[in-house]
């Protein structure tokens, strides 16, 4: 028998996670959330806005394959200073087992910031969806390599039904094909990340970027560091950029991102905006 992928053991993991929470938390008490009075914001309109630096800034705490990345970095400082320095959106993992998130993680966030804020997590059941709906997310992540083409459409009406957007993530040219439901997918992003092995190859996003229609906002995710990669990517079509190690690995993670931003609107020949950190 061969031994599961890093994959397979967060998304078993997460199978029986949400079956606990549905007990916990059942989906009439989802309901009650004040958020899902709130009109959700939309991310693709934030990248697409002129001059938006396209940087969708992630707080993740660790990884599979980093282990723990910055394990006391205060979410309200963070996001807050992300927002602030110029970051189009922001990426809030919530999974506990693997990344050292929560639910708590995203609610502060929301409390503290006006820009689009996406929910990171393995999503396998609807549950999921009605719950980030319920602790203030505007954005929801379906991932290809955890779930079959009808999987997706279903989820991706679901919560396009509940205002949500979403955002479908490949890595490869397979996924994207038996994936895309323009009725259920609002952005694409291509995971540089090998999902299985967690290696990392920026090339990935280069060879599917002409295969992703038009009609979708592209976002590339993992493995960007630097502002010509950026540039690079740009120049490829996309216009989303999702970056969290690059800044959780700083102790000051908003700071990393403000000097990323500034460096980015010089290679552009443009005024970057005047961040103000907190």
């Amino acid at each position: 028998m061969s031994t599961p992928t890093i994959l397979e053991r967060i998304v078993a993991h997460k199978r029986g996670e949400v079956a606990e929470r549905r007990e916990l938390r059942p989906l009439k008490f989802l309901e009650t959330s004040l958020y899902n009075q709130a009109q959700p914001l939309s991310l693709r309109h934030y990248l697409q806005r002129p001059g938006s630096s396209g940087l969708i800034a992630e707080f993740k705490r660790k990884s599979p394959s980093q282990g723990w990345i910055n394990r006391y970095a205060p979410v309200e400082r963070t996001t807050l200073g992300y927002m602030q320095a110029g970051a189009a959106g922001l990426s809030i993992l919530t999974d506990g087992e693997f990344f050292g998130g929560s639910n708590e993680d995203l609610t502060t966030a929301r409390r503290f910031n006006f820009c689009p804020i996406l929910r990171k997590d393995f999503v396998v059941d609807e549950y999921q969806i009605h719950e980030a709906r319920s602790v203030g997310a505007d954005v929801v992540l379906l991932i290809a390599a955890v779930l079959a083409p009808a999987e997706i459409l279903t989820l991706g009406r679901l919560a396009k039904s509940l205002g949500l957007e979403v955002l479908l993530e490949v890595h490869d040219g397979d996924e994207l094909a038996r994936s895309l439901h323009p009725d259920a997918v609002d952005l694409v992003g291509v995971n540089n990340r090998n999902l299985h092995d967690f290696t990392l190859n920026l090339d990935t996003s280069l060879s599917l970027a002409e295969a992703i229609p038009a009609g979708f906002v592209k976002v590339s995710e993992s493995g960007i560091s630097q502002a010509k990669s950026i540039v690079q990517l740009r120049g490829a079509g996309y216009q989303g950029f999702l970056l969290g190690e690059t800044f959780m690995r700083h102790s000051r993670p908003e700071r990393a991102c403000a000097a990323l931003v500034q460096e980015l609107a010089a290679l552009a020949g443009a005024p970057a905006p005047a961040p103000v950190l907190v």
